[in-house]
């Protein structure tokens, strides 16, 4: 007679991860991307310009910016040598040009002082204009296998998650325990895969809004995944009203020129050239009264709002279409220039400066 025994309230013992790094390591071997083009032909300086450019920048909107900003500037001391507004306008879409800057002042700063080699101390990368922690520590890794954590804003996300670390990392207190995190899971073999993978997993696996969590190899023991509250972790930032300011800029125009002031070289659209900025339009009046234009047409352009980071500005165009020109009407001669629409010069452009330019076409006629 055959007796089947029903073992009651028995649970069979879970299997242990293996640890964390070494999951993470293998979901690289597999899933990680290896193709990107600064990770072919790796160099401390391709890993640099591409992690300067990947900050608050997707991937997809990265790779054809790099391409062209390497194959112009393919060495640090080129890059070191060019002039800024060349610099400028090779990042000109890429928006946050505080990053174009830095990288220009950085690469004369190796020149000056490592002969034109990338730094592999990472006290001399820290001290590099536009470099943090975890920058430093990316470059030097990725490109040169040293041990160092990072903690960029994909990582943040899934030590966050995993460890469901509560607040907002932009606090202090949140920030170094996320350190305290990356530092203690950070391996010493293969540092290369592990932080490329935590990167690429943050990217393409633990999203903001739609994390994958059956496709993670670390969601077996991710407590936000357990809990069912991933998108709870990282804390959100703290809402605060954003101000709103407007501005008007005077668009003059001569036989398919038009008048651009460069900007101080701090400040927003810091170092770029841009149309003249007025806060009201009395301003603006006023100023076309003093240089006493001879005005032949004149048209209000479609206006727009632009958001930087820390609030709205409302932009009106103001399109000034002028006979002719004399040398005293325009202030700062070395500080303008007179842009040929037809042949644009190699010059940085405010995004804002972009638009407006590309609206010309169908008010303008070119050659």
């Amino acid at each position: 007679m055959l007796v089947k025994v029903f073992l009651c309230g028995y649970t069979a013992p879970m299997k242990t991860p293996a640890p964390f790094s070494q999951r993470i390591i293998s979901w690289y071997d597999l899933h990680g991307r290896k193709q990107l083009p600064w990770q072919q032909n790796k160099t401390p300086y391709k890993v640099w310009i591409s992690e300067i450019m990947l900050q608050q920048t997707q991937v997809a909107t990265v790779i054809p910016y790099f391409e062209k900003f390497i194959s112009r500037f393919p060495s640090i001391e080129i890059l070191a040598g060019a002039e800024q507004d060349e610099v400028l306008h090779h990042w000109t879409g890429l928006g946050y040009y505080a990053r174009a800057r830095n990288l220009h002042k950085a690469a004369q700063q190796i020149v000056a002082l490592h002969q034109g080699s990338f730094p592999v101390d990472f006290e001399d990368v820290l001290s590099l204009p536009g470099i943090g922690r975890s920058t430093a520590g990316a470059v030097l890794s990725l490109s040169l296998g040293l041990n160092h954590p990072i903690l960029d804003g994909n990582v943040k996300r899934v030590l966050a998650r995993h460890g469901a670390i509560d607040g907002w990392p932009g606090k202090k207190l949140v920030e170094n325990q996320l350190w305290q995190l990356t530092e203690a899971l950070t391996p010493a073999k293969e540092i290369h895969k592990y932080n490329q993978a935590m990167m690429d997993i943050g990217a393409t696996v633990c999203t903001r809004t739609k994390p994958n969590c059956a496709a993670c190899p670390v969601a077996i023991d991710c407590k936000a995944q357990l809990s069912g509250r991933q998108l709870e972790y990282p804390g959100k930032k703290p809402k605060k009203v954003v101000p709103e300011k407007s501005a008007w800029l005077l668009v003059v125009e001569h036989e398919n020129h038009v008048h651009l002031q460069k900007r101080p070289p701090s400040g927003i659209w810091g170092g770029l050239w841009c149309f003249p900025q007025f806060t009201n339009q009395a301003e603006l009046e006023e100023y076309l009264s003093e240089h006493a234009f001879n005005i032949k047409h004149r048209e209000d352009l479609v206006g727009f709002r632009h958001t930087f980071s820390h609030f709205h500005l409302d932009i009106q165009p103001v399109l000034v279409s002028v006979n002719k020109i004399s040398d005293n009407q325009i202030m700062e001669q070395d500080s303008s220039v007179w842009y040929n629409l037809p042949h644009p010069p190699k010059v940085g452009l405010a995004s804002a400066t972009e638009r407006i330019l590309a609206s010309l076409g169908s008010v303008l006629i070119k050659e």
